[in-house]
């Protein structure tokens, strides 16, 4: 007997419960099984491996779950994300919007920009990370290359914000419809609006929320 929609649906939320036990093999066997079953791929996206990263950063944020729990968490889902990629539609992943990720010039700390690169991804947006020591000339590079609706940066130095500034002000010379985040433990809400950035964020799941409202508006 072929299973009804409630079933399919069941049987995708068995891939988000995997997500949140981090058991990354599981959700790779999940994946497979639900694309070999004729599962809508969009169904598998969204209500498998999207949902799963917002019900974690929901822990996160209230304080179930500390960072090391996060990563293998996006790294579960991250597992199950490649194996559906090849299968999703041209576009599909790039519609929910593009963001430039890294850590800027003079800053060699990247556990936090991974993070929130893993959630970005998890939340089905399509991330350019380019790693640390990145300057303005690199970021506002890609930003135009890969048509960016967000760039986000990272900084964990205090000696490294003013880059922040330096770069916010370069993506607005360079005239490029791009709206700038800032984040990193020195880093403030004060001090975002000081530089002119368009958002700012204490953790990764408040950086996923801000960048969708960014490519939203």
């Amino acid at each position: 007997m072929p299973e009804t929609k409630g079933d399919l649906t069941m049987a995708v939320k068995d891939i988000a419960e995997a997500v949140a036990v981090f058991d990354r093999v599981k959700v790779v066997e999940l994946v497979e099984a639900e694309i070999a079953a004729k599962t809508e791929i969009d169904e598998i996206l969204n209500a498998g491996l999207i949902d799963a990263m917002d019900i974690v950063g929901k822990r996160f944020s209230s304080g179930e779950l500390f960072v090391p729990e996060m990563l293998m968490a996006a790294k579960a889902m991250k597992a199950g994300l490649e194996v559906l990629k090849p299968h999703l539609s041209a576009g599909a992943v790039a519609a929910k919007g593009t963001v430039v990720i890294g850590t800027v010039k003079g800053d060699l700390h990247d556990i936090g920009k991974n993070l929130v690169a893993l959630m970005m991804e998890g939340a089905g947006l399509e991330v350019v990370d380019l790693g640390v020591d990145i300057d303005a000339e690199k970021f506002v590079k890609a930003a135009v290359e890969h048509n960016a609706g967000v760039v986000a940066l990272s900084a964990l130095l205090t000696t490294t914000m003013p880059t922040m500034e330096i770069i916010v002000a370069a993506i607005k010379e360079a005239g490029i419809a791009v709206k700038t985040i800032v984040g990193g433990a020195p880093v403030t809400e004060a001090f975002a609006d000081q530089i002119g950035a368009d958002g700012f964020s204490t953790d990764a799941p408040g950086a996923v929320e801000l960048t969708r409202k960014l490519l939203s508006t």
